[in-house]
C-alpha cells in the first residue's frame, strides 16, 4: 500500500511490471468496499390519516382528555371534492347521451327527407299514369261506338274495360294512402326533427346538461315518431278521420308539468315577469283560441269533406265507365256513359291529386297543432307559481311574438284589442298569427 502511494506521488520509478501490479491493486481496492455499519436507530412509521386524526382528537392535558371539535366533524366518505367529481361525471355521461340522440335525430332527418321525396314522386307518377289510362280507355270506347263490328269491336271494348278496371283499382289504392298527404307528413317531420336537432346543439353548446334533458329529448323523439310514422302498413295515420283534429307531435309533459308545480307565488324575484305581461299573454291565448284555432278547424273540416267526396267519386266514375264500355254496341247510351264517366273521373283525379287536397288537409292539421302547442305552452307557463322556475318573461314574450310573426309592439297592440273585446265587446278583425 505504501509503494502504491509512493508511486502515485512520483517518488518511485515506474515500470511495466510495477504499473500492472498497481493497476491490479487499484481494481481490488475499488471492488472491496468496506460495508457501512447499520444505523443504531429505526425510522418510525408514519401513521395513517385516520390514526393521526384519532391521536390528535385524544390529547391529554394534565391527565384530562381534550377533543378537538374541528377534527371530530370531518367526513371522509363525502367531501366537496368527491361531490364535484360525481357531478362532472354525471354531466359528461349526459353529454355523451345527448350526442347519441343527436346522431339518431340527424339520421331521422335524412330518412324523412328521402321518403318525403319518394312519396311526392308517387303522387306525380300515379296522377299522370291514371289520367293517361282513363283517357285512353275513353278514346277506345268512343272509337268502338263510332264504328266497328266483329273482332275489332270486341277488342276495343275489352281493352277499354280492362283499362277502366285498372284505373279503378289504382285510384282505390291511391285514395287510400293519399300520397300528397304522406309527402306533407314527411316534410313536417323533417322540419320538426331539424328544429329538435338545433335545440340539442344549443344544449350542448351551453353545457351543464342533466339526465332530465336527456329524458326530455328522448320523449320528444318518440313523440315525433308516433306523430309522423314512416311505414305504411299498420302504422299509417288515418287519412279520413271522423272530424278534423290538430296534429300532436310533442309529449304531454314537454311543457311544465301541472302535477308538480307549486301554486304559491314565491317572492324571490320577478324573473322578467309582471302582472301586465301575464295579462298580455292571457289575452294572446284568447285571440288564438277565438280566431286562429277555430278558423283552421273550420277549414280543416271543409277540406276533409271535399277529399272524402273526391276519393269516392274517382273510383266510382271509372267503375261506371268500365261497365259502360263493356256494353258498347248495345245502344248509344253505353258509349255516352263510358266516355262521359271517364272524362269526369279524369277531372276528379286531376283536381284531387293534382291540387293535392290531402296535402292541404295535412297542412291545416299541422297549423292547428302549432296553435295548440302555443296555447299549452303559455298556459302552463302562467300556471307555474314560482317565477324563478319560469322562462325569463321578456325572452318568453319575444319568442311568442316571433312565433306569431309580430313585433313586440304589434303583440302588445293585439293584447289591447283582446282586452277591449273582453270589456267592451269590440270585434277583433285580425288573427293572432301573421305567418299563416
Amino acid at each position: 500500500m505504501a509503494s502504491l502511494q509512493a508511486s502515485a506521488l512520483g517518488l518511485l520509478p515506474t515500470s511495466t511490471s510495477s504499473s500492472s501490479c498497481c493497476s491490479s491493486r487499484k481494481i481490488n481496492a475499488a471492488i472491496h468496499v468496506p460495508k457501512l455499519p447499520k444505523a443504531p436507530f429505526s425510522v418510525p412509521k408514519i401513521p395513517t390519516t385516520r390514526k393521526l386524526i384519532d391521536e390528535l382528537n385524544n390529547i391529554r392535558v394534565d391527565g384530562l382528555t381534550s377533543t378537538i371539535p374541528v377534527l371530530q366533524n370531518i367526513n371522509f366518505t363525502t367531501t366537496p371534492f368527491v361531490d364535484d367529481i360525481k357531478a362532472q361525471n354525471s354531466i359528461a355521461f349526459a353529454t355523451t347521451q345527448l350526442y347519441s340522440l343527436l346522431e339518431a335525430v340527424a339520421d331521422r332527418v335524412e330518412m324523412h327527407a328521402n321518403i318525403g321525396k319518394q312519396r311526392d314522386n308517387w303522387n306525380t307518377l300515379f296522377l299522370n299514369s291514371i289520367n293517361m289510362i282513363t283517357l285512353t280507355a275513353a278514346t277506345m270506347a268512343g272509337v268502338a261506338a263510332i264504328g266497328g263490328a266483329g273482332m275489332p269491336l270486341l277488342a276495343l271494348k275489352l281493352s277499354s274495360t280492362l283499362l277502366y278496371s285498372a284505373a279503378t283499382g289504382m285510384l282505390l289504392g291511391k285514395n287510400k294512402i293519399q300520397p300528397s298527404q304522406l309527402a306533407e307528413e314527411q316534410r313536417n317531420a323533417t322540419r320538426l326533427f331539424k328544429q329538435l336537432q338545433s335545440q340539442i346543439k344549443t344544449m350542448l353548446a351551453l353545457g351543464a346538461t342533466t339526465e332530465e334533458d336527456v329524458k326530455d329529448v328522448m320523449q320528444r323523439v318518440l313523440a315525433l315518431d308516433r306523430a309522423y310514422p314512416l311505414p305504411l302498413l299498420g302504422a299509417m295515420l288515418d287519412k279520413f278521420p271522423a272530424k278534423f283534429e290538430p296534429a300532436t307531435w310533442w309529449p304531454s309533459h314537454q311543457v311544465l308539468q301541472k302535477k308538480t308545480k307549486s301554486h304559491e307565488r314565491k317572492q324571490r324575484g320577478n324573473n322578467g315577469w309582471s302582472e301586465e305581461l301575464e295579462v298580455e299573454m292571457r289575452d294572446i291565448v284568447e285571440v288564438v283560441k277565438r280566431n286562429d284555432s277555430k278558423d283552421y278547424e273550420r277549414l280543416g273540416n271543409l277540406v276533409l269533406k271535399i277529399n272524402k267526396i273526391l276519393s269516392i267519386s274517382g273510383p266510382l266514375l271509372t267503375g261506371i265507365a268500365a261497365v259502360g264500355s263493356a256494353c258498347v254496341g248495345n245502344g248509344s247510351w253505353a258509349a255516352i256513359v263510358a266516355v262521359a264517366a271517364g272524362a269526369l273521373a279524369t277531372t276528379a283525379n286531376a283536381f284531387q291529386h293534382g291540387g293535392q287536397v290531402g296535402m292541404v288537409f295535412e297542412m291545416y292539421r299541422n297549423n292547428g297543432g302549432f296553435f295548440q302547442l302555443l296555447q299549452e305552452t303559455i298556459e302552463a307557463t302562467l300556471d307555474e307559481g314560482d317565477l324563478e322556475k319560469r322562462e325569463n318573461g321578456e325572452l318568453f314574450e319575444m319568442k311568442v311574438a316571433l312565433q306569431l310573426g309580430r313585433s313586440l309592439s304589434q303583440l302588445r297592440e293585439l293584447s289591447r284589442k283582446s282586452n277591449s273585446y273582453r270589456l267592451d265587446g269590440t270585434t277583433i278583425d285580425e288573427f293572432a298569427s301573421k305567418l299563416f
